[in-house]
């Protein structure tokens, strides 16, 4: 029974159910931009493109999916703009600044923890 105690500890823990709710959620969120990128983008690059249909393109002679590996690329590369742009640049306004805990002797320039009267790594006396 230990063997289910400890596995019971584990998967209550609150990492794993973060874990667990953050891959939902990126199931979820990758069904959207997959329909983004099919629905909407790919139908403007469809436009560009002089052969309207650029994802069924192959290699004459040993049939190689050439059209359908580029549509995956670009897949890609838009689905990771739109995450960058989601999670890096729209999630971070909403991160609060890591406070401060440490600072700098004047003498060796050692990281000593702010309420430190003296360096560690020098012995001098620092600055209130």
């Amino acid at each position: 029974m230990p063997l289910l105690e400890d596995f019971k500890t584990f998967a209550l823990k609150g990492n794993v159910v973060d874990l667990a709710v953050a891959v939902v959620i990126g199931g979820a969120f990758g069904k959207i931009v997959t329909a983004l990128v099919g629905d909407i983008i790919m139908p403007l690059v469809g436009l560009v493109t002089p052969n309207q249909e650029w994802r069924t393109w192959q290699t004459p002679g040993m049939k190689l999916k050439v059209g359908d590996l580029m549509g995956a690329v670009v897949d890609f590369f838009i689905v990771a703009l739109v995450l960058f742009l989601v999670v890096v640049k729209l999630g971070g306004r909403f991160r609060k600044p890591a406070e401060v805990t440490t600072r700098e002797c004047p003498e060796c320039l050692e990281k000593v923890p702010l309420a430190a009267k003296r360096c560690r790594a020098c012995g001098e006396a620092l600055p209130a």
